[in-house]
This record gives C-alpha cells, sequence and structure tokens, in this order.
C-alpha cells in the first residue's frame, strides 16, 4: 500500500517481535502475549514510533525547501525527541514548543529525560506554560512565524506528528511489515494493543489491517483522558489516510476501537495501576515501558487478560511505541523502584 510514496529511513527496518512468555504465564497463561519492538527501532535518540511517522514526512521536508523543522509536545515529549534527532540527522534547524502538559513532580522535570536530549542535540526549546490538547496549538503556530520573521525557513509538523497529510502513512507500514512476520511465526495475531493519544499510530494500523478485515482487532488503549477528541481524531486521520493508500473500503466509527478506563487520573500521570504494571512488566521481562504512554497501555492489556476479554487461546500483540526517556522526569515516583 506504501509503495507510492517516498521514505527517508531512519530506522533499522522490521523490528523484533518477542513472546512474553513471563507475563504470559503470570497472567494465568491462557493468551500468548508478544510485543513488537519499536522502542528498539533506531540508533536516533533511543527511537520508537515517531520514527516510523518521519520516514514519510521527511521526503516533504526536504522538497519544501525548508531549513528548520518546528514541532510541539508536553515537557517531557517522545516526539519533540524524534524531530531534534531527525533535524540532526538531516542538517536541519530544529525550534520546539515544549507545553506544560503534565502536572510536575520532580523538580528537574524540565532538566532531564527527552528535553534534556533534545537540547544536547542542539534544538532551541522554548517553554510555554499552557496545558494538554491534542488539537492545533496557538503556541506551535506563533512559533512557526517566528522562523519565518528571523528569516528562517520552517517546515511545520504537529503533536505526534498526527495531523499532518503523512502523519498516518508509517503505522500502515507497521501493519504490512507485521503481515510478513506473521507469515513466518506461522500465525496471525488475533488483536494488537496501542496507546492512543494524537491518533495516527493507531489510525495507521487500523487501516493498515483493514487490508485484511482487522482493524477491529487493533484495541486502543487511550492515555489522552480527552477519549471523545481523540476517537473524533484517529477515524478523521484513517479515512485520510485509507485515502492517500487507496485503500478501497470505508472506515466507519464502529472500527475505532479505544477503552477509556486506563488513562486515569489525568495525562502523564500514572495511577498506582500503571505503576503496578510497569514494575510488573520490568521485573518479569526486563521490558521498560513509561509513566505517559506505554505504561498505561501495559496497565490495560493487563487487565484486559485478567478480565477474560481476549478468548482463551489468543495471541496478543504489544506495541512496544517507545517512550523509556520520559522516566528520568519521574524519579521522584519511582525513587525506590
Amino acid at each position: 500500500m506504501l509503495k507510492k510514496f517516498e521514505r527517508y529511513p531512519l530506522t533499522f527496518g522490521p523490528t523484533h517481535i518477542e513472546k512474553l512468555d513471563r507475563l504470559s504465564s503470570h497472567l494465568g497463561g491462557k493468551v500468548e502475549i508478544y510485543a513488537k519492538r519499536d522502542d528498539c527501532n533506531s540508533g536516533l535518540a533511543f527511537g520508537g514510533n515517531k520514527l516510523r511517522k518521519l520516514e514519510y514526512i521527511i521526503p516533504d521536508a526536504l522538497r519544501s525547501g525548508a531549513d528548520t523543522l518546528v514541532s510541539i509536545g508536553g515537557v517531557q515529549s517522545n516526539h519533540t525527541r524524534m524531530i531534534a534527532a531527525v533535524a540532526a540527522k538531516i542538517g536541519f534547524k530544529c525550534r520546539l514548543v515544549q507545553e506544560s502538559w503534565v502536572p510536575r513532580e520532580d523538580a528537574v522535570y524540565d532538566r532531564v529525560g527527552n528535553i534534556m536530549l533534545s537540547r544536547i542535540m542542539g534544538a532551541d526549546v522554548q517553554m510555554v506554560d499552557e496545558g494538554f490538547d491534542i488539537g492545533i496549538r496557538q503556541s506551535w503556530e506563533d512559533a512557526i512565524e517566528d522562523v519565518k520573521a528571523r528569516g528562517g525557513k520552517p517546515y511545520a509538523i504537529p503533536a505526534g506528528a498526527s495531523v499532518h497529510k503523512y502523519g498516518g502513512l508509517g503505522y500502515v507500514g507497521f501493519a504490512e511489515e507485521v503481515r510478513a512476520q506473521e507469515e513466518e511465526l506461522g500465525f496471525k495475531f488475533d488483536y494488537i494493543v496501542v496507546c492512543t493519544v494524537t491518533g495516527s499510530t493507531h489510525a495507521g494500523m487500523l487501516v493498515g489491517f483493514a487490508a485484511d478485515g482487522r482493524q477491529r482487532r487493533v484495541i486502543g488503549i487511550d492515555a489522552s483522558f480527552t477519549p471523545a477528541q481523540t476517537r473524533a481524531q484517529v477515524l478523521e486521520i484513517a479515512r485520510r489516510t485509507a485515502d492517500l493508500v487507496e485503500l478501497g473500503k470505508d472506515l466507519v466509527e464502529g472500527d475505532v476501537v479505544l477503552l477509556e478506563d486506563y488513562a486515569y487520573p489525568v495525562y502523564g500521570v500514572p495511577s498506582e495501576e500503571t505503576k503496578a504494571a510497569i514494575r510488573l512488566c520490568a521485573r518479569l521481562e526486563g521490558m521498560i515501558t513509561d509513566p505517559v504512554y506505554e505504561g498505561k497501555s501495559m496497565q490495560g492489556m493487563i487487565d484486559l487478560v485478567r478480565k477474560g476479554y481476549f478468548p482463551e487461546g489468543s495471541r496478543v500483540l504489544y506495541a512496544h511505541l517507545g517512550g523509556a526517556p520520559a522516566l528520568n522526569g519521574y524519579g521522584y515516583t519511582f525513587r525506590n523502584g
């Protein structure tokens, strides 16, 4: 579905799928849990899911004549870290708006983890005291205009690269990659679990797996705590992406499976259950998840297995999207492990 789109390689290639034997056994052994390790997909600043998206966006940036990538996220945004890394890789300048999307507990929250890495990579970081929202932000639009005013040529990439016209393509590729790996494994996954916030990772998967009728087997775990807005954005991105790749079938609201029970108490703040899921996965599998995204989707998957959401014998693929550097901003939370 992606052959007609130019791709700028930023990742190592197909990401590894590993069986989480000890976690599966701990949860009763009735469901086989696997993880696709997009957290290990590149040597660029610890990688993660945003790179899949950027591989299809950067060719457009290069064609545009721009010299500066301009994007936005929270203080501990994985996305802005990846924008900084890619800008360095392609020789662009980088302007990042970092909004106050998460209530802070750690005194060093704005000096460690993702934002520290972005600064090390040379990004021009602007701190803005505005709350969380997955929509288009005025501060980002202002930054774009400021780059122009200073003589730069900005290329605008929205939060999570999600509402960019090519934002969904990377995770269409994820689905195609999984299908090829299923051929090698000799079986198909019954469900795919993914964390959902700005929406294009989920939307791309939805389109990619719709090619073989599995779009409703993509189980989104909301981590935005604004599920109505997120659900609508996933569907909008999915429909636009489906048109781009000429999917040939209509996508409807019911195709967006988004579970709302795990995003509490608010975006970016882990519940006690999220913390427990992070520790359980780490202590059984040595696999690190973060408090903002993957910890919440891990919590969701664990709870769904325990509740019997997945029929006995199901093979569940957990999409590990990265984000571990953000843990540095939660040192107080995890001070005792």
